[in-house]
């Protein structure tokens, strides 16, 4: 794969595909062909079986022309196919390396690129590639047609041949500059239209919050006017796009009728005779289609060059090497330098603050300074961490299937340990049966209930470091303080990290840091820290109040 560039991107799917290219370029070219020859076999039924009265004549080149006819509908059913399969191929093909690398970046890609951003690609981008490499196949077939043509005028007529090939080098000029024009607003287009598609994406997910918070009309309000705003631009797309339309359908009438007004005076000037009139008519009419289609590749190239810049530019994001050190042996204690945090093995400790960063680093999602047994964490082969260290965030993506499948995820389903950690997260409503289904994205269970089976497939996993993201922020009181008994117990000897102010998972805790503007600012037991911390015991009280 070559995604140093739109174009190379563009040049390499060809490449991979040239042999549906070259079909496509084949049947294309030999439709093209059976037009432009009927001209010359009409020609020569009027000229030896019309005006040289020879019935035979006119039976023989008429027969031919019926023969050709014949195969130029078949040639351009096989054209229309292995374009469309050309096309498929091609959008399937980008679709498959997005798939793959997005697949590849896993949980760290929502940290890279927005989920609108992967939509639009998904759903736009790749189709539009697909059509650009229209020029490979058709295009090149159009080529060859105005070639063709231009030869049998010239045997015809050298002037005719010399307006031909003036005439359709013009028409690329005229249209030049418009194709420049909607490929910079395309490009102003296009990434409005991801970062509108990112907020209907959030604002999609968040919907039942949003209506329980009251502020899906302020959402509302604001989508409508970035939806306008993406209006305007399209507006300014669609202007060079438009004349681009209609240059490409107007023009070529109006060569043509340039090219037949000058034959219509060499007939009658005796310079061609009549059957060569008729002949040049249907050159002419011929050489509009490929006219027609070159400025049309041209229109498609521009738009696919702007989507093969979006597809590169994802393509490009770097993985995580999976090379480095190895982990430490057996469990280690877990530092983040920048924030001051220690992750002691076999112990509960708990995050209160803005302890996101905290968490990303921790589990090695991006840049960290994090050690883990002395060790950079950096330098740390990355399998050896995703199979030791688990983050479990709170809005983490849940996978249609039966329960038992969703909460074992990639491991076989053992019922009795799947039983254990649906206890553990105190989820026994939402298993009512193992072979419960669940939707993609755990549409048809209630908040709390994905949020529990959430932390069920974490206890399920069983790793040496449980960093867990607020667990029970989705829960009542209730529910709480039995995930916090059984969490506790569930988790003893292995090392876990909440981030959370719930008075009841902290008093649970063996260690809990309070964070302020991102680094510790106190260590203690929860108990401790609320008698010696009025900020900790104000931040608690207020996100306890608020729970109440």
């Amino acid at each position: 794969m070559d995604a140093r560039g739109p174009v190379r991107f563009l040049w390499w799917l060809a490449r991979t595909h040239q042999g549906r290219v070259g079909l496509g370029a084949m049947f294309g070219s030999l439709w093209y062909l059976s037009l432009v020859i009927t001209p010359w076999l009409l020609a020569r039924a009027i000229d030896r079986g019309l005006h040289g009265r020879s019935t035979t004549a006119l039976l023989e080149w008429a027969a031919l022309v019926l023969v050709v006819g014949v195969a130029s509908a078949g040639l351009s059913i096989m054209r229309h196919r292995s374009m469309t399969k050309l096309r498929l191929a091609v959008a399937l093909k980008t679709a498959d390396l997005v798939m793959t690398h997005a697949t590849r970046l896993g949980s760290a890609l929502p940290r890279r690129v927005t989920a609108g951003e992967v939509v639009t690609i998904g759903i736009s981008d790749v189709w539009t590639i697909g059509r650009a490499m229209n020029v490979g196949g058709v295009g090149v077939a159009s080529v060859l047609a105005i070639v063709v043509t231009s030869l049998l005028l010239f045997s015809t007529s050298h002037m005719l041949a010399v307006v031909v090939l003036i005439g359709v080098p013009l028409l690329a000029v005229a249209v030049g500059p418009l194709l420049g024009r909607t490929q910079r607003a395309g490009r102003q287009y296009r990434e409005k239209q991801g970062e509108l598609n990112a907020r209907l994406v959030d604002v999609l997910g968040g919907l039942k919050i949003l209506n329980g918070l009251g502020g899906k009309d302020t959402h509302r309000r604001r989508y409508d006017l970035e939806s306008s705003r993406l209006r305007e631009q399209g507006y300014r797309v669609g202007g060079p796009s438009s004349w681009i339309g209609a240059l490409g359908e107007g023009l070529p009438v109006v060569f043509i009728g340039v090219v037949i007004w000058l034959a219509a005076r060499l007939a009658a000037d005796g310079g061609i005779t009549v059957g060569q009139l008729v002949a040049v008519y249907g050159y002419t009419a011929v050489l509009a289609i490929p006219v027609n289609v070159l400025i049309f590749c041209g229109f498609d190239v521009t738009h696919g060059v702007v989507a093969a810049r979006r597809v590169t530019e994802f393509l490009r994001i770097p993985l995580d090497d999976p090379a480095g050190r190895p982990a430490p042996t057996g469990p280690a204690v877990l530092h983040d330098p920048e924030s001051g945090v220690v992750v002691e093995p076999g112990r509960l400790t708990a995050l209160v603050g803005a302890s996101a960063a905290v968490i990303d680093r921790l589990g090695r999602y991006g840049p960290t300074t994090a050690t883990w047994g002395g060790i950079p964490l950096a330098e740390i082969a990355q399998p050896e961490i995703r199979s030791r260290i688990l983050v479990a965030q709170a809005d983490a993506d849940l996978f249609a299937g039966p329960l038992r499948a969703v909460v074992a995820g990639p491991a076989e389903p053992d019922d009795q340990a799947v039983e254990a950690a649906i206890a553990t997260s105190a989820a026994a409503d939402v298993a009512t049966s193992p072979d419960r289904p669940v939707d993609w994205g755990g549409r048809n269970l209630s908040g709390g209930q994905r949020q529990r089976l959430r932390l069920a497939r974490a206890v399920y996993a069983d790793p040496e470091l449980l960093l867990a993201v607020e667990p029970t922020s989705a829960v009542d009181a209730h529910t709480e303080a039995a995930i916090a008994e059984r969490l506790a117990h569930a988790r003893a000897g292995r090392g876990t990290v909440v981030t959370t102010t719930s008075p009841v998972l902290l008093d649970r805790a063996d260690t809990v840091h309070y964070l302020v503007d991102g680094r510790v600012a106190a260590t203690g037991t929860h108990r401790s820290l609320l008698a010696a911390e009025p900020g900790y015991r104000a931040l608690v009280d207020r996100a306890f109040g608020e729970d109440e």
